[in-house]
């Protein structure tokens, strides 16, 4: 019997239709039982001898797959895939893909959700109200102003299209800018220094890469405009966490908000958490039934896809 080890908490319960396609083919699942992202030695204690994969970020390096002799997919739950060396699958003969585009709706929902939670810093508020404390502070307005959004892929257009009946004027960076998506949202691309500059609120959606790792630091930091508000639910990696808070204390960033850290979970000693205008999610943006349900069964139909001898979607090695 083919075994797959399922490394995404929950997928039983929130995923069962992507589930059902796997057990209805004969695949033996095998689940999370920590109920966290894995480190190294679990992973290679948990998926020694299975067949195929469903990720989530725990590390695939050289010795993972070599751990791993029987492996002959990976699919990542989701988009990112830098937790996966693509050489050493390849060196091993594991095929990897990922689903993108599956989570869009529920990843965007979630940066408009902490944009509009930043500004009008409503969890303080809530704290105080339940301290007993009646505090009526004034907040800025986002119509009239600049929206930067960097990544203009899938979130970032869903974000921008939710965003666009703001009155605001939205302007977006990407490597690779999709004109006509921007157009049919009445809205330019600008070089990545013409978004840091120009931006009252700015958005992070970045696919991260050896060119966006901590792409967000003191230098970039500095263009940007004194008192900005940034949104960060790319990935932990795009951002100099220390740099951030020094400018959060500063108040060269008026606030942050992000669903993403470095290192996750994070320590309880992360600088961030020392700054009063920061506040945090964890990294629960795609943690919709609807985005679990059609993400669930996108990674069932790669798998099988592989075992019929097909090419997987979005496949990366």
């Amino acid at each position: 019997m083919k075994k797959v080890m399922i490394f995404i908490v929950d997928f039983d319960k929130y995923c069962r239709d992507g589930l059902q396609m796997l057990l209805d083919a004969g695949f033996d699942a095998r689940y999370n039982r920590f109920r966290r992202i894995y480190e190294h030695k679990e992973l290679i204690e948990d998926a020694a001898d299975v067949d195929a994969v469903i990720a989530d970020t725990e590390p695939w390096d050289e010795a993972a797959f070599a751990a791993c002799p029987k492996l002959k997919c990976l699919i990542r739950y989701g988009t990112g895939i830098n937790s996966v060396d693509l050489d050493a699958a390849k060196r091993h003969n594991v095929i990897v893909a990922n689903t993108p585009g599956y989570n869009a709706n529920a990843v965007a929902e979630q940066a408009v959700s902490l944009l509009f939670s930043l500004v009008r810093d409503v969890p303080r508020l809530n704290a105080l109200m339940r301290a007993g404390k009646w505090s009526r502070p004034i907040y800025r307005e986002l119509s009239g102003k600049t929206i930067g959004i960097l990544g203009f892929g899938a979130i970032g257009q869903k974000s921008a299209g939710k965003l666009s009946g703001l009155d605001a004027t939205i302007v977006a960076y990407d490597k690779f800018p999709n004109e006509k998506a921007a157009a049919a949202l009445g809205m330019t691309f600008r070089s990545f220094e013409e978004v840091l500059r120009d931006s009252d609120f700015l958005l992070i959606h970045l696919p991260l890469l050896p060119d966006t790792e901590r792409i967000i630091n003191a230098k970039s930091i500095a263009m940007m405009k004194d008192g900005v508000y940034v949104v960060n639910t790319g990935r932990g990696m795009l951002v100099d966490e220390a740099a951030v808070a020094q400018a959060l204390r500063s108040g060269k960033i008026a606030a942050m908000a992000s669903d993403v850290f470095v290192q996750e979970p994070p320590q309880t000693d992360n600088p961030l958490f020392a700054c009063p205008n920061y506040i945090c999610s964890p990294h629960i943006s795609g943690n919709t039934y609807e985005n679990m349900r059609e993400s669930g069964i996108a990674t069932a139909e790669a798998i099988l896809a592989v075992f019929a001898g097909k090419e997987p979607k979005s496949r990366h090695a």
